[in-house]
């Protein structure tokens, strides 16, 4: 993944859905190029690195997992603090799943910043032939409430780089037109010949304790 000092911003990203929508699998095949059949539940949360190019900079996407709490309606304020972007997912299969997407919706616009990136995701598109969601139905939902919107399938590894780097690349587009301070939206620049900065450490560690 390389040092700190190998990239210019990182970008705390929320995945937030349903249990059971293959959120954690999306996470682990962005960030591990991994699928994981055993489908048991994990409780806590979970989150993992990447770094990517984006507009010729580098960008550290430190992706957080909600990892079953939501079964147990756990989730706290802390989990979506200086989320940036967010993966809002459902399973095209089952309806019930897409049904709560507008409570989820709800609960991110209470507790995280207002700039946040969401995107709507459309998980397990390989079972397309059984899905119970239409696209468009999906679409014209993500349209209406100005979210980014994508199919995807973790275990085809079908459009799951796609969907994480548009989101990426929105947030860093905010950033660049300055419609957002930077650390409005938790963006902490690098210096080429310095270490992280101040307000990075204590994030980093702020997420070590969380």
């Amino acid at each position: 993944m390389g040092t700190d000092l190998a990239y210019n911003f990182v970008f705390k990203v929320v995945l937030i859905g349903e249990s059971g929508v293959g959120k954690s699998n999306l996470l682990s095949r962005f960030t591990k190029n991994e699928f994981n059949h055993d489908s048991r539940t994990t409780i806590g949360v979970e989150f993992s690195t990447r770094s990517v190019q984006v507009d010729s900079i580098t960008i550290k996407a430190q992706i957080w997992d909600t990892a079953g709490l939501e079964r147990y309606r756990a989730i706290t304020s802390a989990y979506y603090r200086g989320a940036v972007g967010a993966l809002l997912v459902y399973d095209i299969t089952k309806h019930l799943t897409y049904e709560s997407v507008e409570r989820w919706l709800k609960e991110l616009y209470d507790h995280a910043d207002p700039h946040i990136v969401v995107m709507l995701v459309g998980n397990k598109n390989d079972l397309a032939t059984v899905r119970t969601v239409p696209t468009e139905e999906a679409k014209d939902f993500a349209d209406a409430n100005g979210l980014l919107f994508m199919e995807t399938s973790a275990l085809e590894s079908t459009n799951v780089e796609s969907a994480f780097l548009e989101v990426l690349t929105a947030i860093h587009q905010k950033v660049a037109s300055k419609e957002v301070t930077r650390g409005s939206i938790s963006a902490v620049t690098l210096g080429q010949t310095h270490g992280p900065s101040r307000e990075f450490q204590e994030s980093r560690s702020c997420c070590k304790n969380s």
